[in-house]
Parts: structure tokens; C-alpha cells; sequence
């Protein structure tokens, strides 16, 4: 395998045990990784909220300290064979935008996430998902406003929506609400997120599809690839598919964030590090099973 300064690509987006969702520690993702042929990983698990919003899918706000040492531990478990950074997942919601703020400031971070997540008992209540077409557009209208605020770096799995009712989804009936968040979006030079979890969700499509994909790519928004990893074994996952989508929809480059800056990957060197074999390194944490 290719040593690390000598390979280019990462996932720049999972989780851990703190979001109550997802399982293994820090090590085991760091070891699947390797096994991936990834260069580094960027831990993002969801940001604590104010007390009682949604918490049964978060870290507490008391939890914090332990997740910035947890990602440490990592980081220094790892030196020198795979760069591993501090992220964050946070939730947009409007009224909250002065709390991001400032928990964004807690920390080092190189890569902070911007999430609308329509399922979250909060959001539904207060935008009624009755009314499939109001709550649709709402949405759009929500994931442009979350890159006006300047709070993040990437949008995270921008067609989430897709999800909702996703029996009675239709790209095109959205085609036009959509282009006008893009519009607002590219504006403010964040990036968005090729999500390769959408394979496995209610519409089994990477998070956004091909059609949405061509559409940023023709307004120059950059992409950042991430597997929203919630155990080991998925981290890394689908890419060789997610980097040949976005080289389908136009796209030469990929992008990962260091210090909150974002630098450009060649989609061509992003997938000849994943051309490697699928071997471990030996470590006891990477004995996974898929």
C-alpha cells in the first residue's frame, strides 16, 4: 500500500458512539480507512443542540470535551499512517444559528457540516409534512439559507428531501425550486456533499443524485465526498462510484477541508488510491466483517 503522504483521498464524513446511533470506536473506522486505501477521515458527529432538541440522536452538550479527546486519541493511535481530523455535523434550524456559532468556536475543527434533517421532531412541527409540495419546498428553501449563514462548509446530503414520502418523490416536480437554491447556494462558495449512505436509505440513490449533481456542476459548487459512516465497515464506502458520478456530471475535482479551507483533490488521483488492494494492517481493530 502507498504510504500515507502518498495518498490523496478522504471520507469526510462520520460518526460515533456519542450520536446514539452509530456503532464502534474511532479506531475501527481509522483501520477500515486503511484497508480502503483512504489517506485520511474527518470524524463529524452531530453537533449537541440546545437542551430537548432532538436528543435522542446526538452527543450532549456535557459529552463534547469526551468527543474532541476521542477524536485525538485517534489521531495519535494513527500518526503517520492515516491523517485523522476533527469535524462536526451540525444541525441548521432557524432561531439556532447564534448557538452553531458558538459551538463552532469550542474547537479546532477542519470540517464543519450543515445538515436540514426533515425528520427531526422540531423541523416537522414546525413546518407541517402534511402538505407534501409546501414541505418540500420548504426544504430547499431551508438548505439555501443554511449556506447564506456562513456557519458552514458543506451542506450534507443536500437532497435528504427525496427520502419523505419517498414513493411519491419526483426530481422533476422539484427541478425548478431546487435550481433557485443552487442559485443562492453557489453564491456563497460552500461546498455540498456527495453522500454515498443514500444507497441505503427509503430512495436508494446516493445523496444528490446524477440530475442534481449536473446542476451544481454547471454552477462551479464543490463537492465533498463522505460516506456518513455509522459503523467501521461502511467507511470509504461506494467511492470509486460516487468519484466516476461526479466525473459523469462534469466534475474534475474533489474536494476535503484542513483548518476549515478547502483544497482540491484530481478525481483521478482520488481513484487510483482507492485501486488498492483490500488488505488490513495487521492491527487487531481492523479484523471487520462487512
Amino acid at each position: 500500500m502507498k504510504s500515507m503522504l502518498d495518498r490523496v483521498m478522504f471520507d469526510s464524513h462520520m460518526h460515533t458512539p456519542l450520536c446514539r446511533h452509530a456503532h464502534g470506536e474511532p479506531e475501527e473506522y481509522a483501520a477500515r480507512a486503511l484497508e480502503q486505501g483512504l489517506r485520511g477521515i474527518i470524524f463529524t458527529c452531530h453537533s449537541p443542540m440546545p437542551e430537548g432538541f432532538w436528543p435522542q440522536v446526538r452527543m450532549s452538550e456535557a459529552e463534547f470535551d469526551g468527543y474532541v479527546a476521542m477524536v485525538d486519541r485517534c489521531r495519535d493511535a494513527f500518526a503517520g499512517e492515516l491523517d485523522v481530523r476533527l469535524g462536526l455535523e451540525s444541525d441548521y434550524f432557524p432561531g439556532y444559528e447564534g448557538w452553531i456559532e458558538k459551538l463552532h468556536q469550542r474547537a479546532k475543527f477542519h470540517h464543519c457540516l450543515g445538515s436540514v434533517h426533515w425528520q427531526g421532531p422540531e423541523y416537522a412541527e414546525k413546518f407541517n409534512p402534511q402538505d407534501e409540495s409546501a414541505f418540500r419546498k420548504v426544504y430547499w428553501e431551508n438548505l439555501a439559507a443554511s449556506a447564506e449563514t456562513g456557519l458552514f462548509d458543506t451542506l450534507a446530503h443536500p437532497d435528504l428531501i427525496k427520502n419523505y414520502r419517498s414513493s411519491t418523490w419526483s426530481f422533476e416536480e422539484c427541478q425548478d425550486d431546487l435550481a433557485a437554491a443552487l442559485d443562492r447556494i453557489a453564491l456563497t462558495g460552500v461546498a455540498m456533499e456527495l453522500n454515498t449512505s443514500g444507497l441505503n436509505k427509503k430512495y436508494p440513490e446516493m445523496n444528490p443524485g446524477p440530475q442534481m449533481l449536473r446542476m451544481m456542476c454547471q454552477r462551479n459548487i464543490p463537492v465533498v465526498i463522505g460516506s456518513d459512516s455509522h459503523s467501521a465497515r461502511r467507511v470509504g464506502e461506494s467511492f470509486a462510484i460516487a468519484l466516476e458520478l461526479l466525473r459523469d456530471a462534469g466534475y474534475a475535482t474533489v474536494s476535503v477541508f484542513e483548518e476549515r479551507k478547502r483544497n482540491e483533490i484530481p478525481i483521478s488521483a482520488a481513484l487510483a488510491d482507492l485501486a488498492v488492494p483490500q488488505e488490513t494492517f495487521n492491527r487487531p481493530c481492523a479484523t471487520l466483517t462487512r
